[in-house]
């Protein structure tokens, strides 16, 4: 099985977007997928800052981009784009960061408006990088989001329908068998 990272870049402590990356890896990990979760906001801000990969923490983390065969790039929208946390790091991998790599788009957002981030702010960004195959990602309403307290959610039906969808296009593209559908049963 094709081994997954999800890169959540939302400077939030309490954020929705890190909620619903955790839904999505426990699922792929129940599905048998290697799967880490690595929390943009949790990395020195010094070296974020500066763009340089000094220290442990970012090396590490950006060691973990490049085992990776998959990535989950999850944002908040923020004034119609992912967020600058995101952006710095993104910044500290080497021009072809991502060859190779399947990636799935996701994005929170507080409204319909923001949908096309996706595609016009994000998926550029990523296939600048040198992603092999950048699949359709998902967008998901702030409001679609109830946090159940400890650490998980539940998403209104329509919404975890659309993004059980994508990410079994994502394992499809991977070549990794299972769609999560049936391992979420």
């Amino acid at each position: 099985m094709p081994s997954l990272l999800a890169i959540s870049g939302s400077p939030s402590a309490d954020s929705g977007t890190a909620l619903v990356v955790d839904r999505v890896v426990r699922r792929l990990s129940l599905a048998g997928h290697g799967t880490a979760h690595l929390s943009v906001r949790d990395l020195p801000a010094a070296g974020l800052l500066a763009g340089r990969v000094t220290g442990p923490a970012l090396r590490g983390a950006v060691e973990k981009v490049a085992a990776a065969d998959g990535l989950i790039v999850a944002t908040p929208v923020y004034k119609a784009s992912y967020t600058g946390l995101l952006k710095a790091f993104l910044d500290l991998l080497p021009q072809s960061g991502l060859a190779g790599k399947t990636v799935l788009p996701l994005a929170t957002g507080g409204s319909l408006a923001h949908v096309l981030t996706i595609d016009y702010a994000l998926r550029p960004v990523l296939s600048a990088l040198g992603a092999r195959h950048v699949v359709t990602g998902c967008f998901v309403l702030d409001s679609a989001i109830e946090r159940l307290g400890s650490g998980s959610v539940r998403l209104e039906a329509a919404t975890d329908l659309r993004l059980l969808q994508a990410v079994d296009g994502f394992t499809d593209a991977l070549g990794s068998g299972v769609p999560l559908a049936a391992a979420a049963s």
